[in-house]
């Protein structure tokens, strides 16, 4: 009769995105009583259809920096274009003085691209890109750039309906 009183258990809750930790950085606050420690992460989402979003957390242990992070990029999901599974055109992202330069590839190149770039890239999805870092390091600048980039891509289909044209007309 002991095991009619216990509690249901939780139902955990699926994955629609896979998450992937960017970059995790311990920043210390000097106050009276000496140096304050928090961790401060950056952390990317996205299912690999094309929804992709990026989000930082900080805190005073490592995984709840994680967790707010994760919330954060909830968030901030955006819709990036994909032609096949690359990108429509070559496009280059700015942020502060991170500056990435984004190409599409033939099918079977693989994603080369480095660390942040990397991740964002992959999580949206696309299989087949080249990238090249210009600029700035700092992993967040990065991936707002690389952010910056993605979200200015359009396809044919949406040039072709701002001109009034049909597809045909815009790629002859």
């Amino acid at each position: 009769m002991a095991n009619d009183r216990r509690r249901p258990r939780r139902k955990r809750e699926e994955k629609l995105y896979e998450e992937r930790v960017v970059n995790i950085n311990r920043v210390t606050k000097v106050v009276k009583g000496g140096r304050r420690f928090r961790f401060s992460a950056l952390v990317v989402i996205g299912d690999k259809k094309g929804k992709v979003g990026f989000g930082t957390g900080k805190a005073q242990e490592v995984p709840d920096a994680i967790k707010k992070a994760i919330e954060d990029a909830k968030r901030n999901l955006v819709k990036v274009s994909m032609y096949g599974k690359t990108i429509p055109h070559e496009i280059t992202g700015r942020f502060g003085a991170g500056e990435i330069f984004l190409k599409p590839a033939v099918s079977g190149t693989g994603v080369i691209a480095g660390g942040p770039v990397r991740a964002v890239i992959e999580l949206a999805g696309y299989e087949d890109i080249l990238s090249k870092s210009l600029g700035s390091a700092t992993p967040i600048n990065i991936v707002r750039a690389t952010f910056d980039g993605l979200s200015k891509l359009r396809t044919a289909e949406q040039v072709a309906r701002t001109r009034g044209l049909t597809v045909e007309e815009i790629l002859n």
